[in-house]
């Protein structure tokens, strides 16, 4: 993976835990209070939580004065959060009008996304849907199909107005998954989604950070835009064998560059 009342001020502590992986037009703000983000509690330790100089301990060093905008990533560019009230990064490219939504409710129905490409680092993958919890926790794939993702069926279908949310594992038990490479993402690249009604969009990466779930950014995340964009989310940080969880997310902004279809 969230009407009139700020999204802050309505935010449930589940949402802003993001405890789980992972509308037409200018997507309602107050839909979004149901979307947290990624946390995929299944793998193995990455590093041990006692373990000195990993890079979690490396981005807190700086916590206390957090960068306005969220960053570029890169190679051996340490991905830091940007302040809580910072924007969604600016595109990287120049933006295309957003896909106008289907005229008919039975078309819409049938509309999603089938799946998601990202040469940079080798995702070609299908994409099934997630939705949320009663208890306002965002779905995630089943962990017996590591290669496949999640599109929060709440969002907007990738290419329409606002910002859709596709998320995906990090890892499982069984080894990497889909998402094992999200961090190596740079302002830049380039991301394709693939849809039911046969249009092809390409986003293009804005930016990329590594947040705390404990102080996960929802408004940038999930708040309206006035163009189509696309949030791919995954896990990062260190793995806590205790809680089956990850400490971080790792959260790439992208928006509309090229449509087909």
């Amino acid at each position: 993976m969230t009407e009139q009342k700020s999204l802050l001020t309505r935010a449930t502590p589940a949402l802003l835990i993001a405890g789980s992986l992972g509308g037409v037009g200018a997507i309602m703000v107050g839909l979004l209070s149901l979307a947290p983000a990624v946390d995929d509690g299944s793998a193995p330790a990455p590093m041990a939580l006692d373990q000195p100089g990993t890079t979690l301990e490396y981005q807190n060093a700086g916590a206390f004065v957090l960068p306005p905008s969220v960053g570029p990533g890169g190679k051996d560019v340490p991905l830091t959060p940007a302040r809580l009230d910072a924007p969604p990064p600016l595109a990287a490219a120049p933006i295309v009008a957003a896909i106008p939504p289907a005229k008919t409710a039975a078309a819409k129905a049938k509309s999603k996304p089938l799946r998601i490409r990202i040469p940079k680092i080798r995702v070609n993958a299908p994409v099934g849907s997630v939705t949320v919890s009663k208890k306002g926790i965002l779905g995630t794939p089943p962990l017996s199909k590591p290669n496949l993702t999640g599109w929060y069926r709440r969002s907007p279908l990738p290419g329409e107005l606002g910002p859709s949310v596709i998320n995906g594992h990090v890892s499982t038990k069984k080894g990497a998954a889909v998402f094992k490479r999200l961090n190596e993402l740079a302002k830049g690249d380039q991301i394709y989604v693939y849809r039911s009604d046969g249009k092809v969009t390409r986003f293009t990466v804005s930016g990329i950070e590594q947040v705390g779930k404990k102080t996960f950014p929802t408004a940038r995340v999930y708040g309206n835009t006035t163009n189509a964009q696309l949030r791919l989310i995954t896990c990062g940080g260190i793995y806590n064998k205790t809680a089956h969880s990850y400490t971080d997310n790792i959260i790439v902004y992208a928006t509309l560059s090229k449509k087909k279809g």
